[in-house]
């Protein structure tokens, strides 16, 4: 058996080289996945049975240092050397050795401090037991910080051409004053002339001071929860991601509008997050995208749905909501983390209002994206997301086609078809806010 030593800063951990024979003992690796993102790093180890992990955080450098019990070093985790990205904002690089017998260490070199988190998740859908490890920031950058300093620096703006325009109003009465009192002038200081009318804002004037609309844009799925998956092998998770980015371009065109993402790129959100996200921003309409599958291949057609405070409209929209709301077990959620009290209220506080005004842009949406394809049904269904379930946005959930149908896998796959549904979602979300304009939102951010 040959050993070469591996420098862990002051560890001591001894990389070891096993051929095939020597794997039978322990625990089987079946994969072992990286996702980066810039709100955190996911690491997953997909075993056979459940695995128990200890870790610690060490500095100068900073690196997490991983012990996994009842486990040999085998050629599966070794490839976790290789999942590491080199723009990952968290992790430089990875090592693995064998501590001690059965005893196998991970030392995950940092680019900054962490605060990981590890829990471990039950066998579920195509996964086995996994092992995960999130790395956040210890000093966690808000992600929709920029979008609140843009509205911020619009409203700021806005109130400087208020103030601008009452400040040229207010010279406009003084000036009048002044001449009649100045020597000589035939002008009576006691009736002075009546100000001209102030002239109507210009085109430009009124985008500045017109609110900021926000849209929240969430692609379903991402990370660890590939969503449905088509024929060929097309992932909702990917596709769904795609139009998101894409429409998100498009709205942040339209002057006094701005979009943002509940993630822009392939990593988990659980559901609760998605929403909270959206009203950490105070959004004017939250849109969830997705892609969905069937029991069968037939099925087809874009499809629209509202939250529904009682029973679901049909059956296949009861099912529709059964499956993604499953997201978070297959994504994976930290349950030590997730805080049930403050899921519950929020999902309990869904009010009438939302769900018509939900309706309306649900609506509008619908019609547009008629124009594009097949509709699964010619009107907005209902049935209880937990995505749709923010008190106070408009919420919609829009499946964008079948992926498990053939045909419509190849449209969503095609560029054209992408920016075609691109324009029906912006031309249904621009007709609902050009119908209902939304009041002025709380200065509080």
């Amino acid at each position: 058996m040959r050993r070469r030593s591996l420098l862990t800063g002051g560890l001591g951990t001894v990389v070891l080289s096993f051929g095939p024979a020597q794997l039978a003992w322990g625990s089987a690796i079946v994969a072992v996945r990286v996702w980066p993102a810039a709100e955190y790093t996911r690491v997953t180890i997909e075993s056979d049975q459940s695995l128990i992990a200890n870790h610690f955080v060490a500095d100068n450098p900073p690196r997490l240092v991983v012990d996994i019990e009842n486990l040999e070093l085998s050629p599966a985790l070794r490839e976790l050397v290789g999942k590491v990205r080199s723009d990952d904002p968290y992790i430089a690089s990875v090592r693995v050795g064998q501590n001690q017998p059965r005893i196998v260490r991970l030392v995950i070199d940092l680019k900054q401090a962490v605060k990981p988190q590890q829990f471990a998740l039950t066998p579920v859908a195509a996964y086995q037991h996994r092992l995960v490890f999130d790395l956040y920031p210890t000093e966690e950058a808000d992600p929709l910080l920029s979008l609140i300093r843009d509205k911020g620096a619009a409203e700021r703006e806005a109130a400087r051409e208020v103030q601008d325009a009452l400040g040229e109003f207010i010279g406009r009465v003084d000036k009048p004053l002044a001449q009649a009192n100045a020597p000589g002038s035939t002008v009576s200081a006691t009736t002075p002339r009546p100000p001209p009318p102030p002239p109507p804002p210009t085109a430009a004037q009124k985008d500045r001071i017109n609110r900021l609309i926000v849209v929240a844009i969430d692609p379903g799925h991402g990370g660890e929860d590939p969503g449905a998956i088509g024929p060929s092998g097309l992932k909702e998770k990917d596709v769904v991601l795609q139009v998101a980015l894409q429409l998100r371009d498009k709205l942040n065109t339209k002057p006094g509008m701005r979009a943002m993402l509940t993630r822009d790129a392939d990593f988990f959100v659980p559901l609760q997050d998605r929403v909270a996200k959206a009203r950490r921003v105070q959004a004017d309409l939250f849109v969830s995208i997705h892609a969905d599958a069937f029991f069968t291949p037939e099925a087809r057609g874009a499809s629209v749905f509202a939250l529904s405070q009682g029973g679901a409209t049909s059956s296949a929209a009861r099912w529709m909501a059964q499956k993604e709301n499953a997201a978070d077990v297959v994504g994976g959620v930290n349950a030590a983390t997730k805080d049930k009290q403050v899921l519950r209220a929020l999902l309990d506080m869904s009010t009438t209002a939302q769900i018509k005004d939900s309706l309306r842009v649900g609506h509008e949406v619908l019609s547009r994206i008629g124009s594009v394809g097949r509709l699964h049904k010619a009107k907005v269904e209902q049935a209880g997301f937990a995505v749709l379930k923010a008190p106070d946005i408009p919420s919609i959930l829009v499946e964008t086609a079948f992926i498990s149908n053939p045909d419509e896998e190849d449209k969503l796959r095609d560029p054209d078809y992408q920016q075609r549904l691109v324009q029906a979602l912006f031309s249904g979300i621009e007709r609902y806010f050009a119908k209902n304009p939304p009041l002025s939102r709380n200065r509080a951010t």
